[in-house]
């Protein structure tokens, strides 16, 4: 099983990129699922959010937290902290949005990328970071998912921002 965590604050959108990543890994087959989650504290705008995707070839019925993640995903650097790595894996990564780069992580200025292209948020640009990074999903299965489940009037800006990031990542 793939597990990744999403960190990020309220209004950033963490629980829609977990969403669409579940529903990108389970479009193009049908043995493979996908479980997403928030886990809330108090809820409002710019507090901080987790969520949770877990992807699988057999049904995903463990609705608990993730404790060991193959990936964490964070929107907002100020919810990085190096005892983060406690929660991965051995061989999990920590993607963080950042102008500066973090030892322990992989740094993308994803609020660049998101304000290139007028977008409030950087969740489909880290999602585009993580299609690059982890090969769990394709770029057509982000595309696709976007597709089916962001409003018409913003999916071009969002799939342009996953598109900018997978480029920006890969060589």
């Amino acid at each position: 099983m793939k597990e990744i965590i999403w960190l990020g604050r309220g209004g950033q959108g963490a629980f829609t990129a977990a969403k669409l990543l579940g529903a990108a890994y389970t479009a193009e087959h049908d043995a493979q699922y996908a479980l997403a989650f928030p886990s809330f504290g108090p809820e409002r705008r710019g507090a901080p959010v987790r969520a949770f995707t877990k992807l699988d070839e057999k049904p995903v019925l463990d609705r608990s937290q993730t404790e060991h993640a193959d990936y964490i995903v964070i929107l907002d650097d100020t919810l990085y902290a190096p005892s983060l790595r406690t929660l991965l894996k051995p061989k999990g990564r920590i993607l963080v949005n950042s102008k500066a780069a973090i030892a322990g992580a992989e740094t993308v200025d994803a609020d660049a990328i998101a304000a290139e292209l007028r977008l409030p948020t950087v969740n489909t640009v880290m999602l585009g970071v993580l299609t690059a990074v982890s090969g769990v999903i394709t770029e057509s299965q982000a595309v696709s998912a976007i597709r089916g489940y962001m409003p018409a009037k913003i999916q071009e800006r969002n799939i342009a921002a996953l598109q900018k990031a997978i480029g920006e990542v890969q060589p």
